[in-house]
């Protein structure tokens, strides 16, 4: 049960079938973008526990609550992963290739900021 820390936080609902699919993504990471997908999922999923997680067989989306303000899209893409934080809905979104554990390091401002703006 302690291997799950950090990774569910899905208000009550079954994590079975999202578990199965983050591991998807995460064995198609090579390292260390696989291990800067598990530091930027845990830090997205610590901002609140009105962030929702939706994993979706490309990318995954965060959002805010459940009229669902998207302000995070990351796709995996073998060695990196790509990242689109949106601060507001009609704002250009900041794109980011995260390819080490320092680059999702110093994203995490920017995701914090784009969560705590999202409408």
């Amino acid at each position: 049960m302690d291997n799950n820390v950090g990774v569910g936080g899905d208000m009550g609902v079954n994590n079975n079938p999202s578990r199965l699919q983050i591991d998807t993504h995460l064995q198609n990471l090579q390292e260390p973008a696989r291990s800067a997908m598990v530091t930027i999922r845990n830090f997205v999923k610590s901002l609140g526990n009105n962030v929702i997680e939706e994993i979706r067989p490309h990318r995954i989306v965060y959002a805010k609550t459940l009229n669902f303000r998207t302000f995070l899209d990351v796709r995996p893409l073998g060695d990196s992963l790509a990242i689109t934080i949106r601060k507001s809905r009609a704002g250009q979104p900041i794109q980011a290739a995260i390819k080490t554990v320092q680059d999702a390091e110093d994203i995490k401002l920017q995701i914090a900021e784009a969560f705590e703006r999202i409408q």
